[in-house]
């Protein structure tokens, strides 16, 4: 496999998804699938592509999007400053509170809205209203992957609050950590299953916030252990969704899912902004080509007709639905890797104008 490009962004399938409510949640091939209607879960990660998309090229219709999703988070914050998650195309939530992993994800968009020096003034004040409603509940999150979205939001809040809650979580994983970590097992838990990149990034950003070394040597450890598992072919293979990766067992082949390129990729630049390990960018690069076709299938998961992100790739090919997550994980991935300013080896953690903090 050799170098690819990537093809013109194209963002016409994130406002196809996207309707007055917010994005949907799932399509059948390209079309927008009202049936299983939204999440705050994707809504959130919405918010930030938006506001990646407005910082880069600054066009209202980005700002536009923005606001909407931004509004869908809002309402979905309950009295307690928790969220709720699934809502119907009727525009009725179905539960009275959502995941902890929807809330961890919601701090992070929050987080990094309120520190994007492009943020419209009102825009960043109604982060900050609903982050403070939210602080709160961040001492009692139980889920490891809940804990490391905090931190990777709460690394943009400049309050001692929050750093403190950032050095409670990154305790606690490290204790996990700590726990579960034998020679040939360097992780958090007995299993690897979804979002495992999120450990090490947050394990990254907290050892950098409160300069602990021991975090930062879990984060170098549990991130080299995730790339013995992910890069055993040369190119990146998450672990698969249909069984995980037990630690007596064997990974997973299928399927492989968009979010996991994106967070892994995200989890390198971190590594190389704190260690500054060059190989780090290379395999955010072959993160991102996944998507392209550096992948098992030798097949770019990006439609050229409509700018979508296929669902994965299943034991029979291609799943050709191009839901939420998918074009969120891409455009993520893609605007901050072609954004960041790694020429040389050098980053700041800031786009090539300087524009907007990296994730």
């Amino acid at each position: 496999m050799g170098n690819i490009s990537a093809p013109p962004f194209n963002s016409d399938h994130i406002f196809r998804l996207t309707d007055d409510t917010g994005m949907f949640q799932h399509a059948k091939f390209s079309v927008p699938d009202p049936t299983h209607g939204y999440t705050t879960d994707d809504n959130a990660r919405a918010l930030i592509v938006a506001m990646l998309l407005w910082t880069v090229y600054e066009q209202e219709e980005y700002l536009d999007l923005a606001y909407r999703y931004l509004s869908f988070v809002l309402h979905a914050q309950t009295e307690n400053g928790k969220y709720r998650n699934f809502m119907s195309y009727g525009r009725l939530f179905l539960e009275k509170e959502g995941s902890e992993d929807c809330f961890g994800r919601c701090l992070w968009a929050l987080g990094y809205v309120v520190a994007n020096p492009k943020t419209p003034d009102g825009m960043k004040e109604a982060c900050k209203m609903l982050l403070s409603k939210s602080m709160p509940n961040v001492p009692n999150l139980h889920w490891l992957r809940a804990k490391a979205y905090s931190i990777i939001g709460l690394r943009y809040v400049a309050t001692t609050q929050a750093y403190d809650c950032i050095r409670d979580l990154a305790g606690s994983l490290a204790d996990s950590y700590k726990k579960h970590a034998i020679k040939k097992w360097h992780w958090f838990e007995d299993v690897m299953t979804y979002s495992n990149a999120v450990l090490p990034w947050a394990m990254f950003i907290a050892g950098k916030v409160v300069s602990n070394s021991e975090w930062l040597s879990i984060a170098e450890k549990s991130l080299a252990f995730l790339e013995k598992v992910t890069f055993s072919e040369g190119y990146f293979k998450p672990v698969g969704c249909h069984g995980w990766y037990s630690k007596d067992g064997i990974p997973a082949k299928y399927d492989e899912q968009p979010v996991e390129a994106c967070e892994t990729a995200l989890a390198y630049l971190e590594g190389y902004s704190v260690i500054r390990r060059i190989d780090y960018l290379s395999k955010a690069k072959k993160c991102r080509n996944w998507y392209l076709g550096q992948n098992s299938l030798q097949k770019s998961l990006i439609d050229p007709q409509t700018g979508g992100c296929y669902d994965g790739i299943t034991p029979t090919g291609l799943n050709l639905n191009q839901g939420a997550e998918s074009i969120i994980s891409y455009c993520m991935c893609s605007l901050i890797i072609d954004e960041m300013n790694y020429e040389g080896g050098v980053s700041n953690g800031f786009s090539q104008s300087g524009n907007f903090p990296a994730l």
